[in-house]
C-alpha cells in the first residue's frame, strides 16, 4: 500500500489509461480483481470539445471507485489548468497529466510525450495544474525524448519541486513508442532521486516480471497495460503475489469456466449498457477478441471471432456467447 495525497492506494497494482480501451465497464472490472487505481482515458484539455458522446463517456464517474482518477492532454497550460477544474467539478479526485502518450495525432499538437523536449513548457503546465486544483495532480511520462536525449531524472524532480503528487514512468522514449524492450535503469535512476510514489510501467506482463520491475528499481507499484486486455485475472494475479502470495500457485490457478463465463458475458452487458446497443455492439466486438487470445492461451476452445465480429445486436452477440460457453469443451479437465 501507498498513498496518493490523501488517498490510500491498497494495492500495488494499478491499471493503465488507455484511449479507447480502459472505458468505465473495463476499469470496474480490473478494480474487481485487485487494481489499485484505475485512471480514466485521457481526455483533451479544450473543454470546448466535451460535448461529444466521446468525450461525454469518457467524463462519466459516477458509478467509479474511489479515488477517482481523471487523465488529461494538452499543451497550454491555462486550457490544462481549466480542464482540470472542471474535471474535479465532475468528480476527479485526482488529476492525472498525460506526457507519456506516443501517439502522432497526440504528439502532433506537442502534447503527450512530445512535450519532453520542451522542459519549460513542461514547468509551466505542471504548475499551472497543480495551482488550480486542490486534488493530487500526478504525472505520466517516458524515461526521456529519444534514447539519445533521456532526461527523466531531470522531469521527476522538477515535478517533485512544483507539487506533483505521484509520476508513472514508462520505460520508454517518445521515439520508440512501443517498439524494443522497455528499460528500467532510468527508472530505477529516477526512483533514486525523488521521494514522491513512482509507478513502473511498460512490458508488465506476468507475476515474475511485475516483482522483478519492482525489485530491481524500487519502484512504489507496477501500471499495467496491453497484457490486461481481456485477461483481468492477470491483475488479480500480479497483486496476490505483490503481497506475498506464491507465484507458482496462483498463476497454476487459472479461473473455472464459469468464471470465465461470468465475467465476459457480464462485460458484454455492461459495454451494451454504456456505450447504448448501436455503439455498444461494436465497441464489445474488439474486447471479445482479446478474451478470445486469452482462451486460447488456457487451452479452451477457439471462440469464433469472425463470427462474433458480424453480429450487429446485443441479443445475438449473448447467443454466440452462450453457445460457445455451453457447448463441448474439456477446459475444465485441462484446469484441473
Amino acid at each position: 500500500m501507498f498513498s496518493i495525497g490523501p488517498f490510500a492506494v491498497r494495492s500495488r497494482v494499478l491499471l493503465a489509461p488507455m484511449a479507447g480501451v480502459t472505458d468505465l465497464p473495463f476499469r470496474q472490472i480490473c478494480r474487481h480483481y485487485g487494481v489499485g487505481l484505475a485512471t480514466s482515458e485521457m481526455v483533451t484539455s479544450d473543454t470546448r470539445l466535451w460535448q461529444s458522446d466521446k468525450s461525454r463517456l469518457r467524463l462519466t464517474y459516477s458509478a467509479e471507485l474511489a479515488p477517482v482518477s481523471v487523465q488529461i492532454a494538452g499543451s497550454e497550460p491555462d486550457m490544462m489548468a481549466q480542464a482540470a477544474i472542471e474535471c474535479v467539478k465532475l468528480g476527479a479526485q485526482i488529476v492525472d497529466i498525460n506526457m507519456g502518450c506516443p501517439a502522432k495525432k497526440v504528439c502532433k499538437k506537442l502534447a503527450g510525450s512530445a512535450l519532453l523536449q520542451d522542459e519549460k513548457r513542461v514547468a509551466e503546465i505542471l504548475t499551472a495544474v497543480v495551482n488550480a486544483v486542490d486534488v493530487p495532480v500526478t504525472l505520466k511520462t517516458r524515461t526521456g525524448w529519444s534514447p539519445e536525449n533521456r532526461n527523466g531524472v531531470t522531469i521527476a524532480r522538477m515535478a517533485e519541486n512544483i507539487g506533483i503528487a505521484a509520476l508513472t514512468v514508462h520505460g520508454r522514449t517518445r521515439e520508440c513508442r512501443f517498439k524494443g524492450q522497455a528499460e528500467y535503469d532510468t527508472l530505477a535512476d529516477i526512483v533514486q532521486n525523488v521521494s514522491i510514489p513512482v509507478i513502473a510501467n511498460g512490458d508488465i506482463d506476468s507475476t515474475d516480471k511485475a516483482k522483478h520491475v519492482l525489485d530491481y528499481t524500487g519502484a512504489q507499484a507496477v501500471m499495467v497495460g496491453r497484457a490486461a486486455l481481456g485477461n483481468p485475472w492477470l491483475l488479480q494475479s500480479i497483486a496476490h503475489t505483490l503481497e506475498g502470495g506464491n507465484t507458482e500457485s496462483v498463476e497454476k490457478k487459472a479461473p473455472s469456466w464459469i468464471e470465465l463465463n461470468e465475467v465476459i458475458t457480464a462485460h458484454l452487458g455492461e459495454l451494451h449498457k454504456f456505450y447504448g446497443e448501436y455503439q455498444g455492439v461494436r465497441i464489445a466486438r474488439k474486447h471479445l477478441s482479446w478474451y478470445a487470445q486469452t482462451l486460447a492461451s488456457l487451452g479452451a476452445g477457439n471462440f469464433d471471432t469472425r463470427h462474433f465480429n458480424a453480429l450487429e445486436t446485443p441479443q445475438t452477440q449473448f447467443e454466440a456467447l452462450r453457445a460457445y460457453f455451453e457447448g463441448p469443451n474439456s477446459y475444465e479437465e485441462k484446469a484441473a
